[in-house]
């Protein structure tokens, strides 16, 4: 796929996600009588738009999400906090619970874009399962390529013990990292054997990350037709699992078992919405639920100039039963914004590294 198809892709991933979530804010804040005077695709400064009522639409010049900018609310815009007047159609002038709704609005949307999506292509596309122990794919170099297994072997045993399913496969791989495995195989007909040792790599389980012992196979699965019912719970089951894995995430940073550096941004999004896209339409929307989830996720972190940040900030009022002063709130925004842009400048520095941006460059010197 070519650079431009590549963009192409990535524009459809982040406009679709970006402008699904705004618009949760922008219809809660309409359905409380909340005045709003711009949905910004982009933070500021504004670039380009059209005014159609109260409203300004816009596309702003950073592409690190999008805003609604609420009458009588300090958010990620900072302009013209002194228009907070105390009219019935400003974001202050409401209750606490309708401000938490129209800031939880575009991270429910979110999650309701990642449900739908999975629901409908789980409707049409069924449900994969995994039955006999037998190989699809190879990883290229892996332990079990090295050790000559190959796409369609089936699994007879490891270290003696008969293989009847893909399961009890990978519980026995899984617990054995850097311990050396007798594996035998059928390859066409053929009894095969070899040592193969997994490498012991982090991945998320079951909401945390674990380090476990991979070969680097995967299974052939079996597809079978799903009702709507079924559908739709498996729609919240991916929903659940990718929150699981933003929490494991955290866990991991919390611990150091994980850093900065292992974080992806624009340029690696880019990368996968491209590869998405060459898998075709139903490939690209699944990555569009991925995205969507993940994008929730982090806007309901308590970070400065994000949802979270401005949902504990409304939280603590309610508490304190008084407003925050302007120059507070002004002050964290500010604070926030610089280091979401420093944040972001380093993850996109990692990108270009995971992508051979900066060997390539290197090579013209």
């Amino acid at each position: 796929m070519g650079a431009l198809q590549a963009v192409l892709a990535f524009i459809i991933v982040i406009g679709v996600v970006v402008v699904v979530h705004e618009l949760g804010h922008f219809l809660a804040a309409r359905a409380v009588g909340i005045r709003v005077e711009r949905f910004s695709i982009g933070y500021p400064p504004r670039l380009f738009g059209k005014k159609v009522g109260d409203t300004d639409y816009c596309i702003s010049a950073l592409p690190l999400g999008g805003y609604v900018k609420m009458a009588g609310m300090i958010d990620e815009s900072m302009e013209n906090p002194e228009k907070i007047t105390g009219a019935p159609d400003e974001f202050m002038s409401k209750s606490f619970l309708q401000k938490a709704l129209v800031i939880c609005a575009g991270v429910i949307m979110n999650f309701l874009l990642a449900w739908v999506i999975y629901t409908g292509v789980t409707l049409n596309q069924g449900i994969a399962e995994t039955g006999e122990p037998r190989i699809d794919a190879v990883q290229e170099d892996g332990p079990a390529a090295t050790a000559g297994l190959q796409s369609g072997d089936l699994v007879l045993e490891v270290d003696g013990k008969p293989m009847a399913t893909w399961d009890e496969l990978s519980e026995v791989v899984h617990a054995s990292a850097e311990k050396p495995l007798q594996i035998v195989w059928d390859h066409e007909g053929e009894r095969k054997s070899a040592t193969v040792t997994p490498e012991k790599q982090k991945v998320p389980i079951d909401g945390d990350i674990k380090e476990v012992g991979l070969i680097g196979i995967s299974p052939q699965v079996t597809i079978r037709p799903a009702g709507f019912g079924e559908s739709v719970q498996n729609g919240m089951i991916q929903v659940q699992r990718g929150l699981g894995l933003g929490l494991a995430t955290i866990k991991a940073l919390v611990k150091r078992e994980a850093g900065v550096k292992d974080l992806g941004g624009p340029v690696l999004i880019a990368k996968w919405s491209a590869d998405s896209a060459k898998g075709g339409p139903v490939a690209l929307l699944v990555f569009i639920a991925f995205i969507s989830i993940n994008i929730g996720f982090l806007n309901i972190l308590p970070i400065p100039v994000l949802d979270g940040g401005h949902l504990v900030l409304v939280t603590l009022e309610a508490v304190a039963r008084r407003p925050i002063p302007t120059k507070v709130k002004i002050g964290i925004q500010q604070f926030g914004m610089i280091g979401l842009l420093v944040l972001m400048a380093v993850i996109l520095f990692n990108d270009m590294g995971r992508v051979g941006f900066w060997s390539k460059i290197s090579n013209l010197f």
